[in-house]
């Protein structure tokens, strides 16, 4: 039995998204190779269910699949601290340049420390938002969540961030997060 129309779509999903994943998972839980396998997880479970969710909106599915596993792992491990980078070795996330408009603000390692502090959802929903670029309504969905409950979690998360990171308030403050 050969490789059907379906396997193809499968693969050129998986190779146009497979990176963007990894960098969303790697915010949603600190850590490159727990984000490498909470990515392999959630595609395989997205494998397994490509037939039926292919024509709808397989990014928000798999997105959800990644949060819940995030969240998870979180739950069942609890706040493990990740493995920090020693002076001199390289740090992972850091090693393949990304060309996303968000990344000056990500890379500081005080931001990821933040985002790290921030509890599972919020952390989800500020990934989802800054980093995705996705709008009030598409987060919700990914999340099964409401819109409602997507806006409370961004400014709470948000306040947070600006009282942990105030030096970032004066050239972000105000951007984003409204409805597109």
């Amino acid at each position: 039995m050969g490789p059907t129309a379906a396997d193809a779509e499968f693969v050129d999903f998986v190779r146009a998204r497979q990176h963007q994943l990894i960098r969303a998972a790697r915010l949603y839980c600190g850590d490159h190779h727990a984000a490498e396998d909470l990515v392999q997880d959630a595609l395989v479970k997205l494998a397994s269910r490509w037939e039926s969710v292919r024509d709808g909106s397989p990014d928000a599915y798999v997105r959800r699949i990644l949060y819940r596993d995030a969240v998870s792992r979180w739950r069942r491990w609890g706040r493990e601290v990740p493995y920090a980078v020693q002076p001199g070795e390289r740090d992972l996330f850091d090693a393949e340049p990304v060309p996303a408009a968000t990344d000056a603000w990500v890379d500081g390692s005080p931001v990821r420390q933040a985002l790290g502090a921030l509890p599972p959802r919020q952390r989800a929903v500020i990934v989802l938002r800054y980093f995705e670029d996705l709008s009030e309504v598409e987060i919700a969905s990914a999340l099964g969540c409401s819109t409602g409950t997507v806006k409370s979690q961004a400014s709470k998360a948000m306040a947070t961030l600006r009282s942990v990171l105030p030096d970032l308030t004066g050239s972000h403050h105000g951007t984003g997060g409204g409805e597109r």
